[in-house]
């Protein structure tokens, strides 16, 4: 399979039966994929095992893309429903439901070793993001990290939610999502300011 080929295409020849079509969509994707779930767990071992766990997932689900419609949102569904079904198991939470993924901090590893990169602006903005509710933070990663489109996430959180999710309800869950992280990060940089933490 050609290396140049559309997402799409690649898509249809793996359906079909070609490995390597499978080869050039994980090149194309995983580390982005790796991206989405370092940002969330901030561990690379568990972003390498979810990665690993997502093309499985996609490999298992190939028969079920649907190629009217584009890859990438369908293969981040995946990945976020990856990502949600990391958290419960983390948190235990199966019992008490997905509500409770709202309120829960996600979860911080390996300290300031696993993140040299990491100066205070990227560290204001990953707190501010670490407060919103799950639904209003996986619009944000996947809009303002992956450069999705609205449409695009409104596909990949058909996966996520397993129910048909409208544009327009993306478009709101975005501008809360963005309204609470200028107020979030206002309310840290006045803290900030004041000394405190």
């Amino acid at each position: 399979m050609d290396a140049t080929a559309s997402d799409e295409e690649l898509m249809r020849a793996y359906v079909a039966g070609d490995a390597r079509a499978f080869e050039v969509l994980f090149t194309r994707y995983a580390a982005r994929v790796h991206a989405l779930f370092a940002r969330t767990f901030r561990s690379r071992a568990i972003a390498d095992d979810l990665v690993q766990t997502t093309f499985m997932k996609i490999h298992a689900a190939r028969a079920t893309y649907r190629s009217d419609l584009p890859v990438r949102p369908w293969l981040f569904g995946i990945a976020a429903r990856v990502r949600i079904d990391e958290l419960r198991r983390r948190y235990r939470t199966q019992e008490i439901g997905d509500d409770a993924l709202d309120s829960m901090p996600l979860p911080v590893e390996g300290g300031a070793d696993a993140w040299p990169e990491a100066n205070e602006a990227a560290e204001r903005v990953r707190r501010a993001v670490d407060m919103l509710p799950d639904g209003q933070r996986i619009v944000v990663l996947l809009h303002r990290f992956e450069g999705m489109s609205f449409g695009e996430i409104a596909i990949a959180l058909r996966e996520v939610e397993g129910k048909s999710i409208s544009e327009v309800a993306v478009r709101v869950r975005a501008f809360r999502a963005y309204d609470a992280l200028r107020t979030t990060l206002a309310d840290l940089d006045d803290r900030e300011g004041r000394g405190e933490r």
